[in-house]
Formats: structure tokens, sequence, C-alpha cells
């Protein structure tokens, strides 16, 4: 039995375009057997690309789902504050 490490928010803006299994399991969360009932049941969260019998997961799915975006500092922008 492996264990996966969940990838930080860094982690995952620093992956390539498109991931493997492994990688997208780490990114949001789940372990490898998980993911794969996740993925033959319809349910992971964002698309597999099947090549041969390989996945392949886009990195900007992965970031929409995660609710990141490709520029660390684009989260932080401040809310403006409203006037009562």
């Amino acid at each position: 039995m492996s264990t996966t490490t969940a990838l930080t928010p860094e982690e995952v803006r620093a992956l390539p375009a498109m991931v493997n299994s492994k990688t997208a399991f780490a990114a949001v969360a789940v372990g490898e057997t998980l993911g794969y009932e996740l993925i033959n049941s319809g349910e992971f969260p964002v698309e597999a690309v099947k090549f041969g019998r390989t996945y392949r997961f886009r990195k900007a799915d992965l970031l929409a789902f995660l609710g990141l975006t490709e520029a660390a500092d684009a989260e932080a922008v401040p809310t403006p504050a409203t006037a009562d």
C-alpha cells in the first residue's frame, strides 16, 4: 500500500500542461485506488483523457477544480470594502 502526499498549490501551478494519473490524484488529494474508481465511474472531478492504456489530465482543469489561478499573486487580490 502506498501513501500519496497531496500537492501544494505551488506544486500544482508548477506542473506541466498534461500530467499522469498519479500526479492528478495527488493534486486532488485522493489515493490511487479511489482515483481509478472515480475515473471508471465517471465521477473524477476533472476530465481524464485516455491515451492507450493510460490517462492524462490537463493542468488547467486541475487548477479550475482547485480554485487556483496560474499565477500565485492573482489569488491575493483584496476585495474592495463596501460603504455602509
